[in-house]
């Protein structure tokens, strides 16, 4: 039995416990004298010998101690026992000693586990007691103690079965100790598990208080919490000690072996066995069908609420889509498109949100951990998504200022074309040949934006140029004909023709005419085809870069004379 000395052992009772054993163990010292049944090897004579002896010193000791140096011996005596026990475990393997002499060491052992099993079981309900009558701050220091006697008894279980197995072993069939060791183990086997399952059930009920106490009473309640899990640890752990001892007198323990794995959740080999897992699928299912007989009506109740409150929360986001949407497309307003979208998208969001949130709540969810496990994952995912945030607010910003919107043509962020699609994120542009670019926001934001099409008119800028030796006047005139002629040219404002540069080969006018936006191209195309085609009926040259190159002659013969 190899235990050491606990500090709850410090009183008179069980200093006279002590003695009483050990005035046993000086008589065994006197019946190994008096019985020479032959002479034994002295290595381990001589170490039992001297483990008596020095238990018969401690023992006289022990009666003229006091306080600390009475603890002192105490301790010292329970350790020799444990030597003493070692010895004789090694005789009876060895055979070292004769058979006499350990049978009658065995026997006194007994005697001396079965005096220790009732003076820990008399301990344990005192401190037991202590235990229920002492205030919830001071419950965890007695419960040191309470697991000090609890491992103690434990040891003292396994002493006693270690005690029939050496009889068996020296030859002597103990049939009436081993049934009365089959007895108690499963009687201590049916009340450590009663008590795991009471305490269970007192945390599960302190789990209920828990979520619906106020602030004030959580704290007394997670005490109490505490040390129901610690008095779990602590019967399951001498549940374990039972079920070995259990297996192997040969009772039936796959059912504790199933209360072990449910409350620790530890798998072991003992997993494996086929009564123990047929045990563990019958629980579960007896707990299912338990709980659906308790609980099923009234989850289904809530299921279907929660599912009435979904179709609901449909039937209302489709009604305040449309709401919205109309109200974002009134002219007064001129919202851009994506402002548009925004506004009716978010709109739809928010409800499908408050309608899921009220929809959880109705069937018993808890949203605090669920906002908060919200709070932390959107700091978390804020810093893994910066990029995306940035596109995002840039897109906001396009949202708020406006500076162009789809149907726009537009140069922003390095491409040119006509804006498609705008998003949050990103903003597609068509270019003229027609290909898709997805430029992200953050690259508009952060560039110049030319916006081409912003306007409803537009001035169209040309240059034409004719000839040094042409008629100025009647260009001039031919020009505003052309202009005045076409029918997409508004005559508010006015088009502006001049002279405007006398260029080394060519007098420029400069033509600027206003036009619808959407004409702007079509105007440029026709002017600059009809200005050729009058220039050349009315003999008016329309003059290009060229370069004249004169070359002198000089006479032969003069140059030779000069030179």
């Amino acid at each position: 039995m190899s235990v050491c000395f606990p500090q709850f052992l410090k009183t008179n009772a069980i200093a006279v416990f002590v003695v009483f054993v050990m005035s046993m163990m000086s008589g065994i010292a006197l019946a190994q004298d008096d019985t020479p049944t032959r002479v034994p090897p002295p290595k381990a004579q001589v170490a039992l010998d001297k483990i008596n002896a020095e238990i018969r010193d401690l023992s006289e000791s022990l009666k003229a101690s006091s306080g600390d140096q009475k603890d002192a011996i105490q301790f010292r005596l329970f350790n020799k026992n444990n030597e003493l026990r070692d010895v004789i475990g090694s005789a009876v393997e060895s055979n070292d000693l004769p058979k006499d002499m350990l049978i009658e060491q065995v026997r006194f052992q007994q005697k001396y586990t079965e005096g220790a099993k009732t003076y820990l079981e008399d301990k344990l309900k005192t401190v037991g007691e202590q235990f229920n009558s002492a205030k919830a701050e001071n419950k965890l220091s007695i419960l040191n103690t309470y697991s000090e006697v609890q491992d103690y008894l434990n040891a003292t279980f396994n002493a006693a079965w270690q005690n029939l197995m050496w009889l068996n072993k020296l030859g002597v069939q103990d049939e009436s100790g081993e049934a009365q060791f089959e007895v108690l183990v499963a009687k201590n086997l049916r009340l450590t598990s009663a008590s795991i399952e009471y305490f269970n059930q007192q945390v599960e009920a302190i789990n209920s208080q828990l979520a619906s106490a106020p602030e004030g009473d959580k704290a007394a309640l997670q005490t109490s919490q505490l040390v129901l899990k610690q008095r779990i640890g602590i019967e399951t752990e001498s549940l374990r000690n039972l079920i070995v001892l259990g297996d192997d007198v040969g009772l039936e323990t796959s059912e504790y072996k199933r209360q072990v794995f449910s409350v620790t959740g530890n798998i072991t080999q003992d997993i494996l066995d086929s009564k123990v897992l047929i045990s563990l699928l019958s629980y579960w299912w007896s707990a299912a069908v338990d709980w659906l007989g308790d609980n099923a009506p009234q989850q289904l109740f809530q299921v279907f609420i929660f599912i009435l409150i979904l179709f609901v929360t449909r039937a209302v986001v489709k009604l305040v889509r449309k709401i919205v949407t109309k109200a974002v497309h009134n002219k007064n307003l001129k919202l851009s498109h994506l402002m548009q979208n925004f506004f009716v998208s978010m709109s739809g969001n928010i409800v499908w949100i408050i309608g899921i949130m009220v929809g959880l709540s109705q069937i018993g969810l808890n949203l605090a951990p669920i906002l908060t496990g919200f709070g932390i994952a959107g700091v978390i995912i804020g810093f893994a998504l910066q990029d995306t945030l940035s596109n995002f607010a840039a897109g906001m910003m396009l949202l708020i200022y406006r500076p162009f919107d789809v149907g726009d043509f537009v140069f922003a962020g390095g491409v040119d074309g006509k804006v498609s699609h705008m998003s949050l994120v990103n903003t597609t542009i068509r270019t003229f040949d027609n290909q898709i670019i997805i430029v992200p926001n953050s690259k508009i934001w952060g560039d110049v934006i030319k916006n081409v099409t912003h306007e409803r008119t537009r001035r169209v800028d040309m240059v034409f140029g004719i000839g040094y030796g042409d008629d100025l006047l009647k260009a001039e005139s031919v020009l505003h004909e052309i202009i005045e002629a076409h029918p997409a040219v508004l005559k508010s404002p006015e088009p502006n023709i001049r002279v405007h540069t006398l260029n080394t080969s060519s007098v420029d006018f400069i033509v600027r005419p206003w036009v619808k936006t959407d004409d702007y191209w079509d105007v440029y195309w026709d002017v600059t085809k009809e200005v050729k085609l009058r220039f050349d009926k009315e003999g008016i040259s329309i003059p290009f870069p060229q370069q004249d190159v004169h070359l002198h002659m000089v006479d032969k013969l003069k140059s030779e004379s000069n030179a």
